[in-house]
Formats: C-alpha cells, structure tokens, sequence
C-alpha cells in the first residue's frame, strides 16, 4: 500500500507558461490528466466498489468495446 502511495505522489504534473498564455497552458495541463488517467482513478476511487462490481462493470466494457469493434470491422469490409 506504501508504494502505490508513494508513486501516486510522484506523478506531479507541470506546465509551463510561455508569453502570458495562460489558455494554453490550461488545454495542454487537460491533456496530460487525461493521458496519465488521473481524473479517471479519481472517479473511480470516489466510492467503493466490490470486487463483483468492478469485475461485472469490466465485462460490461469490454462487451461494448467487441460490439463496437465489430461494427467498424463490418463498415470496412462493405457489410
């Protein structure tokens, strides 16, 4: 548990602002969050979820990604 909190503290974000562009800075700050997946763990670890959960949650992802998968495979072929 020491270790993943160790490493969650380490991963410390910086942007720089060049020429008063503060807009800028603030898309590119976005697009790291988003990259690293920060914003997605928090919300994730907002409230608790049983392992059931989590395991039924990434089933239910992982359907959706083959479904989706199959229907850009068929447009691709001519279906």
């Amino acid at each position: 548990m020491a270790r993943n909190y160790d490493e969650f503290n380490k991963r410390g974000l910086k942007v720089e602002v060049h020429n008063n562009d503060i807009n800028k800075a603030m898309r590119k700050l976005k697009k790291k969050i988003a990259e690293d997946g920060m914003l997605q763990e928090l919300r994730q670890r907002e409230y608790y979820q049983s392992k059931g959960t989590k395991k039924r949650l990434e089933k239910e992802a992982a359907i959706r990604r083959y479904k989706r998968n199959m229907i850009k495979q068929k447009a691709s072929q001519g279906y």
